[in-house]
């Protein structure tokens, strides 16, 4: 894997991000260490979780995801050499970005994961009834602290993004260098809805392009979908034009001898502009197919063909 730039101000991070969601519920401690260590020595040094994660899951209560890193990057003795993003906003107890919410939060994180930084912080939602004034202020209060090295937004409309980074051009605070959204190959429907995640869509993009923000894309691969034997189109996706975007994939799949989910990261990855994709797996040897898709080479008639 290589590295991509993270902002405007352009941070190396790798170009692939482990999406550790599951970490300490579904998969196991044991499981959680494997795909770890898999990632690590293919290159791979950006993980992300959350304070949440995955309090939804069976026995979970959230926070278990940023503990197994914690006890991972300190077994491994490797914190230094991580980029560790974690988010805040839709926290356990009571969803928010006030100043005494990111506050606790920030700390509980830090605590979790055995560590006295953050490199990547997001705003896991965009908060409303929470001034941005307060919400970036505190952010940026924490990095002067260091305790918090960059910024990042998810689920949020482009239009906030700017709001936000407005007012902290204003003050001479930290902005949001980057926007993590849900983001596929499949396009979402119009008016589509997916509860509390909030879809990418041209707009940001244009954004992103316009404004040097690096865009993430979680859900990339929709749970395995894309390589599926039998594909049944879910809620919220623009059936009428998947069938003939699942046949480009296919074609230009079985031109690189790859898969179709690996088609999926490449594309995303050399588009314009790049987007980072979160990948996951569950097993080292699916989390290395997703790896190697970071060598595929796609043409400049493929990657419009896929796009279009």
């Amino acid at each position: 894997m290589k590295n991509a730039k993270l902002g405007r101000d352009g941070v190396d991070v790798t170009e692939l991000c482990l999406g550790t969601m599951n970490f300490g519920t579904k998969n196991s401690k044991e499981e959680s260490f494997a795909l770890l260590d898999t990632y690590y020595e293919a290159g791979g040094r950006f993980l992300d979780t959350a304070n949440n994660y995955a309090v939804w899951k069976p026995g979970g209560k959230g926070g278990e995801s940023e503990s197994v890193l914690g006890a991972w990057m300190k077994e491994r003795g490797n914190r230094d050499e991580i980029f560790l993003a974690t988010k805040a906003g839709f926290n356990v107890e009571k969803p928010g970005l006030s100043k005494e919410i990111i506050e606790k939060e920030v700390e509980g994180s830090l605590k979790r994961m055995q560590t006295d930084r953050v490199d990547l912080f997001y705003a896991h939602c965009d908060c409303r009834e929470d001034p941005l004034e307060e919400t970036m202020g505190t952010f940026n209060r924490l990095v002067e602290a260091g305790k918090i090295r960059y910024l990042g937004a998810s689920n949020y409309r482009a239009w906030r993004i700017e709001q936000a980074n407005r007012i902290s051009r204003a003050n001479g605070w930290a902005e949001y260098c980057c926007v993590q959204q849900r983001h596929s190959f499949l396009r979402p429907a119009t008016n589509a809805s997916f509860g509390v995640q909030l879809a990418a869509n041209e707009d940001l993009f244009d954004y992103c392009r316009t404004e040097g923000i690096t865009p993430l894309a979680y859900s990339a691969q929709l749970g395995g979908f894309y390589n599926q034997a039998k594909r049944e189109i879910g809620d919220g996706y623009m059936s009428g034009e998947a069938e003939e975007r699942l046949q480009a994939l296919d074609e230009t799949a079985k031109a690189h001898d790859a898969t179709p989910a690996q088609i999926v990261i490449a594309w995303m990855r050399q588009g314009c502009p790049p987007v980072i994709p979160l990948i996951a797996a569950s097993t080292p040897e699916r989390l290395r197919e997703n790896i190697e898709a970071a060598d595929i080479k796609l043409t400049d008639e493929e990657i419009e063909r896929l796009s279009k």
